[in-house]
């Protein structure tokens, strides 16, 4: 039996081994690795078939979400998704969807990818192979056609600050934004941020502060449909402190005053927040979009609002 003292001794050689072994298992790592990636002439044919088979609405979805390169080489016109957690992405706006997968890469996690991507999701025809990596065609269950959206429509709308007694305070359109007075960030114009590693192309709104509002009125919102509010504070700005106020944000009925959607933003709660509620038959609305926070230090918001129609309609 040896002695503590000669497996003391042993240790330097055991941890030399450990060393070697781990150098070892991360160069046939490297050594394998080349031939999982894909080729420039792999998504150069990705991008033929997809030139040739696309149809306005639809949407390329990375898989794993990490496989950026992709978007060097896909057709401009097609939006790309790829971020953590976008295999849970409902993409509404979007009837089809092409997978643009390379299963071959360690750690893809296949199996989790196919749980949260699959319901409501169908097939069509075969998955098209270009060397790694392969693009396969589906039908989306959970497309809602989009039939507004505030962030499309903002360069026609009234926007003010509105204070509790019904005072406004305009802010007038430069060609690019809705600009009040006050603080630089304080104008409405839509932006690209990210909500908890999803990037969105919103509307900017950061809140007065106190008791005012600040307001995006819009006409022609369609009545009969799905009215959905959804947003959150960007996500380097989600930072749980105790001073900072939540965000109120919501929609309202121009003309009879009617709280159409309301919606508390959590100060320190990172993602999008949401609500929707269905609108009764009727003429088109003119709705008030707003936010207000009593203390608007960090308070980064971004939204939007979108009319949505039924589940697959016109899919």
């Amino acid at each position: 039996m040896r002695s503590p003292r000669s497996f003391l001794q042993a240790l330097p050689l055991i941890g030399l081994g450990v060393f070697v072994l781990v150098a070892l298992l991360c160069l046939l790592f490297y050594a394998r690795l080349p031939g999982r990636l894909p080729s420039a002439a792999d998504y150069g044919a990705v991008s033929e078939r997809l030139k040739a088979e696309q149809r306005p609405g639809d949407v390329v979805l990375l898989f794993p979400w990490w496989t950026e390169r992709a978007r060097l080489y896909l057709p401009p016109e097609v939006p790309v998704v790829g971020y953590f957690g976008s295999d849970r992405d409902n993409l509404t706006a979007h009837p089809r969807i092409w997978v643009l997968g390379q299963p071959q890469l360690p750690g893809t996690g296949e199996e989790g990818f196919r749980k949260a991507f699959l319901p409501g999701r169908t097939t069509v025809g075969q998955p098209f192979q270009a060397g790694n990596l392969t693009l396969t065609l589906y039908t989306n269950g959970r497309y809602r056609p989009h039939r507004f959206v505030a962030s499309e429509a903002y360069a026609r709308a009234r926007v003010y600050v509105e204070s509790p007694d019904g005072t406004r305070r305009p802010c007038p359109f430069d060609g690019r934004a809705h600009r009040c007075q006050g603080p630089s960030h304080l104008y409405v114009a839509p932006e690209w941020h990210e909500l908890y590693y999803e990037p969105r192309r919103c509307l900017w709104m950061h809140p007065p502060g106190g008791p005012d509002r600040l307001v995006v009125e819009l006409d022609g919102v369609p009545s009969g449909m799905g009215l959905r509010l959804e947003g959150g504070i960007t996500f380097e700005n989600t930072f749980n402190r105790s001073h900072l106020s939540n965000i109120h944000m919501g929609v309202d009925d121009a003309k009879s005053g009617e709280r159409l959607l309301d919606v508390v933003v959590p100060q320190g709660v990172p993602g999008v927040q949401k609500a929707e509620r269905s609108l009764p038959p009727g003429e088109p609305r003119t709705v008030k979009i707003w936010s207000q926070a009593t203390n608007p230090e960090l308070r980064h918001l971004c939204l939007d609002v979108v009319a949505l129609g039924a589940p697959g309609e016109g899919a």
